[in-house]
């Protein structure tokens, strides 16, 4: 087992101190942690999960567009920070463990040891809630 990157260690530490939800990744796409608000909104633990090669989570909560449509990995803001090594936001659909449909938005960081290391990626991401519309 190799030993994990500084920057991948204090990303898992940074998702622990925020109370938005956090995913993290290596440069493979694997699965290194998400923190609890994640869990809470993906209706797992990360203990119950444990790592997960990107092919596995990449359709294990049945991402969708906003209207219902599968997404392809490729089309996902975390895959985009991955392979692209830049930052990715989008809206989409999930499903939680439990079947519930949640509606999120997400940004995703690449994650660099130095300026040419690149070591994984994050994203954070939010439940999108629908805006009331004003009385006229």
């Amino acid at each position: 087992m190799r030993q994990k990157n500084l920057v991948l260690i204090l990303a898992r530490d940074l998702a622990d101190s925020l109370a938005s939800a956090v995913f993290v990744v290596d440069q493979e796409g694997t699965l290194d942690y998400f923190n609890e608000r994640c869990g809470e909104m993906l209706g797992r633990t990360f203990g119950e999960v444990g790592e997960m090669k990107m092919e596995e989570w990449t359709v294990a909560f049945n991402p969708t567009d906003l209207r219902g449509h599968p997404l392809a990995p490729e089309d996902l803001p975390l895959v985009t920070a991955l392979r692209e090594k830049k930052p990715a936001h989008r809206s989409l659909k999930v499903r939680s463990a439990s079947g519930d449909i949640r509606d999120i938005a997400i940004t995703a960081l690449p994650l660099f040891a130095r300026r040419d290391e690149f070591v994984g990626a994050m994203a954070v991401f939010w439940e999108l809630h629908a805006v009331p519309e004003k009385e006229a």
